[in-house]
């Protein structure tokens, strides 16, 4: 048996559970065949997990023998392909997906995130108006504007990990400038606030984050967007975004902290970005803080070439990576609170099992300890075969 997302899901395996929507709605049942249907429905109603086997004899076997156990009298009959049956009561062998809603369904059901969902909307169209004014009309941007129309997002949230919860469940929208935007203006503005930064530059680098990637409103949709590998000459013009926002901007008047993140947010401290390959001494802060949120929320999305990491994931790409490409103080500080954020979630791991976090390991954070519910304990520091594939 195992648990996976739409994503790794194929045609022609075997649910061992039943596939429902956030409202109860059953799409596939136990023991039915996973179609294209099933797929492209689970992603439509933002069902995160299915239980499968890949053996459809041994998938039936399973709810076969879940729907004797319900029963006091069992008829045992010459073996035939059972119809797809419901268990009438969980066994023990049942998962906590199976048994419960996952935190994330939870919040998508929520008052909160449906309002959370209208104020995101709304701050995307304000934000396209602008870019489109000050592309098609020269219109100078209004960073105080803009950073009104997203203050609902992070204002009405008590906690930074009910602002990510509501990212979380916003990460099918596949928009590579506006959401992406607004993304990466608010994880950067949570980093600031992690560094204790004032509320003057806090507002700075939640602008800067609105605005740094307008350069990409100036390539064509069908290189930005394209599923296929890029010539070697669309890359060139996408790595060329930095350049063009900049030269969009720079007699604007705007806070010089802005334009700098708009040039210099795909630079690195140990010179291997672009465009000009500037090392850490030449690199501003606020630029800093905007690369670390723009590659966390680009890792953390979906894509048409591959499906989004979880954060347990990114936290490892940015370990095997070494922290030279970022300030250490930046990047250790982000890590560690993005991993606190999730201490004592439920995870899936690469195996198909669900597990609880329940110890981070400082020195090596993408990899926990984690309790199952047989209350056998792993740490995941020691069992390198093993590592997080979703938060639930």
């Amino acid at each position: 048996m195992r648990t996976l997302t739409p994503h790794e899901l194929q045609p022609g395996m075997i649910l061992v559970g039943t596939v429902k929507t956030q409202t109860g709605q059953i799409l596939g049942e136990a023991g039915g065949e996973v179609t294209r249907q099933l797929i492209n429905r689970m992603k439509l109603y933002r069902v995160d997990f299915a239980q499968v086997e890949d053996d459809p004899h041994q998938a039936v076997a399973e709810v076969v023998e879940q729907t004797l156990s319900a029963s006091e009298q069992p008829v045992v009959e010459e073996p035939v392909k059972p119809e797809p049956v419901k268990p009438e009561r969980p066994t023990m062998e049942h998962t906590y997906i199976k048994e419960s809603k996952t935190a994330k369904q939870r919040v998508a059901e929520s008052p909160q995130f449906m309002g959370f969902q209208m104020e995101y909307y709304h701050a995307i169209s304000v934000l396209k108006d602008a870019f489109a004014a000050a592309i098609d009309k020269g219109t100078p941007l209004n960073p105080e504007e803009l950073l009104e129309s997203i203050k609902p997002l992070y204002q009405k949230r008590d906690t930074i990990v009910e602002l990510f919860d509501m990212l979380n469940n916003l990460r099918a929208l596949d928009d590579t400038i506006y959401a992406h935007s607004i993304n990466v203006a608010l994880v950067a503005r949570m980093i600031g606030r992690w560094l204790r930064i004032d509320k003057q530059s806090l507002d700075i680098i939640t602008e800067a984050g609105l605005i740094h990637d307008i350069g990409k409103c100036l390539i064509p949709e069908e290189v930005l967007n394209k599923q296929g590998k890029l010539t070697d000459e669309e890359f060139d013009l996408i790595r060329s975004h930095p350049k063009l926002g900049y030269k969009l901007i720079k007699g604007m008047d705007l806070d010089s902290r802005i334009k700098k993140a708009t040039l210099q947010h795909h630079e690195r401290c140990d010179g291997s970005g672009y465009p000009t390959g500037l090392d850490e001494d030449n690199i501003d802060e606020v630029a800093m803080i905007i690369a670390i949120a723009d590659v966390y929320d680009a890792m953390t999305a979906a894509r048409s070439y591959r499906i989004p990491l979880c954060a347990f994931q990114v936290i490892a790409k940015f370990e095997e990576e070494g922290f030279q490409k970022y300030p250490i103080k930046f990047i250790m500080t982000f890590l560690r609170q993005i991993a606190m954020t999730y201490q004592s979630n439920r995870v899936v791991l690469n195996d198909g099992r669900s597990c609880k976090i329940i110890m981070l390991n400082k020195n090596d954070l993408s990899r926990p300890m984690v309790k199952f519910d047989d209350n056998s304990i792993i740490d995941l520091s020691h069992t390198r075969d093993l590592f997080i594939k979703a938060i639930i």
